[in-house]
């Protein structure tokens, strides 16, 4: 590759405890680039989600070469691009934004690759007959897309605004087949649980600046997997309540790395390597072991 220099960044609402600027700028440093990661929060600049279209035009003027986006931007940031990668156009949501040399602006989603690459690699015998989603948000509509890839057969996705559960539910149907996928409000929760098979967490709720559990900790039982998309902390409430009830757990570093890794590929062109990045993770995230994995509950 001719060049050898990256201005990167990531766009989002209370992203400072973000891993993203030393897990790109580690794997940079291994394939002597010099690389540099900044971080646009919009609570730190007092701008509201919809200053993202702003927010990107000023990245692309200032030769950004790329961006991430992340939540509540992710959805926003599609009618300020110039072209959609496919699977971005499907999800209608993009946590990636490449500039080329002219200055246009392409949305990716690597959201979708990296939460399956770190199931199939984390839970890899989960069985996958009844899912329940909580979240139908941008990292909601990556996941869900990314289960059904994977095999499962059926996805409710539950979320407190309706409408949005709605919305995600009928775009996968028309992108899997009808009755892979349904909504629900919240307060179907202790009937879904009862028979699902594993429950995949996608809404903010946990992260260090939204600490908390996403549903009543009793409706978790030893039966069900739980898949966390948090990574900061990479051991969130909701996994440690799960894991001390004997739940099979998948934490959410490794698709933090898996879409990191892709989306380094999109800015730099270089093939990264994603176990070093996985290595990474655990190190930066001050955890002791191997790095992110399942950790095996009671069946």
């Amino acid at each position: 590759m001719s060049k050898d220099s990256y201005l990167v960044g990531l766009i989002g609402s209370g992203i400072g405890p973000s891993l993203s600027p030393a897990l790109h700028e580690r794997e940079a440093d291994r394939q002597g680039l010099r690389y540099l990661y900044r971080l646009i929060d919009i609570d730190a600049l007092g701008v509201p989600p919809e200053a993202v279209g702003d927010l990107v035009r000023a990245a692309r003027d200032l030769g950004f070469d790329g961006l991430n986006i992340t939540h509540p931007c992710k959805q926003l940031v599609i009618e300020h691009l110039d072209a959609l990668a496919p699977q971005a156009e499907a999800l209608g949501a993009v946590n990636t934004v490449v500039f080329d040399d002219t200055g246009r602006a392409t949305g990716h989603n690597t959201d979708v690759t990296g939460f399956a690459a770190s199931f199939a690699r984390g839970l890899p015998d989960a069985p996958l007959e009844r899912i329940v989603q909580l979240g139908a948000g941008g990292a909601g509509a990556a996941v869900a897309h990314a289960t059904l890839t994977l095999g499962a057969a059926r996805v409710t996705v539950v979320d407190a605004v309706p409408e949005r559960a709605a919305a995600l539910a009928a775009s996968l149907n028309r992108h899997f087949g009808d009755g892979r996928a349904a909504h629900a409000t919240p307060d179907a929760l202790p009937r879904l649980s009862t028979t699902a098979d594993g429950i995949v967490h996608a809404t903010p709720t946990g992260m260090a600046a939204h600490p908390g559990l996403p549903l009543p900790a009793e409706l978790l039982h030893p039966a069900l997997w739980v898949a966390e998309v948090v990574y900061r902390p990479l051991e969130t409430e909701l996994l440690r309540t799960a894991r001390a009830l004997g739940c099979a757990t998948l934490d959410g570093g490794g698709m933090a790395v898996f879409q990191a890794a892709d989306a380094f590929r999109l800015f730099t062109g270089r093939e990264p390597d994603a176990v070093r990045m996985l290595a990474d993770i655990t190190d930066l995230a001050g955890t002791l072991g191997a790095p992110p994995q399942a950790s095996s509950g009671k069946r």
